[in-house]
């Protein structure tokens, strides 16, 4: 039994989809009941924890063969965001060492070898940390800058012919498409477990820089756009002007100020994603 959370998102629905498609069996962890039914439909057994809910968690990891775990996002106007960090780390860890099952695959993130530094980064370091004193088989998948996370950029982008953001001019950093993420996550779980912990890093097919993305934009939507690079303290303030906790943002200058600093960077690559950036630009250009 594969035990998968964070279905409702990005990169554990395609582990649960994809699993299931090859006719594996499949336990999806959901908070909300009431989005049982689908995931039933589709041939998966369900289980209602929060990954917060040590208990809870350590049922629903009961007897798994392999299991998908990750670390949920902070809400948009999240304060105390350290605090709630720090109890979902041992909620999960605790869980995993109660549950103990088979095979542990984390979704970690490039620069979580760094301890500090990084933003919301750093809460994957302190994660992987946890679960490798656990003795439970882990692999940490450190995944490459999200491309899905271009999506929330682009109305602006195509609107007033710029695309902000705050990686420096010509800087290209990898980049990978969650459809990658979650396909690498499902075979890494039905491949054989490590004796104890292993990194594996994965990145898009190659590395891209801010003006790539907006040039991605302009191809999918026709219009012209350019690639603007702005400082850190105008990506927080941006942030904050959209909603965003002001604990959120600095968090997020942080990490962007990381990948200029080159702190976001891979010892190596052990597996590169098929997924283009032009491609996954066309999936949200309307």
């Amino acid at each position: 039994m594969f035990v998968i959370t964070g279905v409702t998102g990005n990169t554990g629905s395609v582990v649960a989809t994809t699993l299931l498609a090859a006719k594996q069996p499949v336990r999806v962890v959901l908070r909300d009941a009431a989005k049982a039914d689908a995931w039933k439909a589709k041939g998966a057994e369900v289980a209602i924890a929060d990954l917060g809910d040590e208990a809870a968690l350590a049922k629903a990891l009961a007897g798994a063969t392999g299991a998908y775990i990750l670390l949920p996002p902070t809400a948009w106007n999240a304060t105390g965001i350290a605090a709630d960090r720090k109890l979902k780390i041992a909620a999960i860890t605790n869980a995993v060492k109660t549950a103990k099952p088979k095979h542990v695959v984390m979704l970690s993130s490039i620069g979580a070898n760094h301890a500090s530094g990084t933003g919301p980064v750093a809460s994957l370091h302190a994660l992987e940390v946890e679960l490798g004193k656990t003795a439970v088989p882990t692999t940490f998948l450190r995944a490459a800058y999200f491309m899905d996370n271009w999506a929330g950029m682009i109305d602006g982008a195509i609107k007033s012919g710029s695309l902000y953001y705050g990686a420096k001019d010509g800087l290209a950093f990898a980049q990978v498409a969650t459809e990658d993420i979650g396909r690498t996550a499902a075979k890494l779980l039905v491949e054989s477990a490590p004796k104890g912990t292993r990194i594996v890093e994965l990145a898009g097919p190659k590395e891209y820089t801010l003006a790539d993305a907006a040039a991605a934009i302009a191809k999918a939507s026709g219009k012209p756009v350019g690639a603007v690079s702005v400082p850190i303290p105008a990506v927080v303030q941006s942030l904050v002007g959209m909603g965003a906790s002001q604990e959120l943002a600095e968090g997020m200058g942080e990490l962007t100020d990381a990948l200029n600093k080159g702190l976001l960077q891979f010892e190596r690559i052990d597996v590169r994603g098929t997924l283009s950036l032009d491609d996954k630009i066309k999936q949200f250009v309307k």
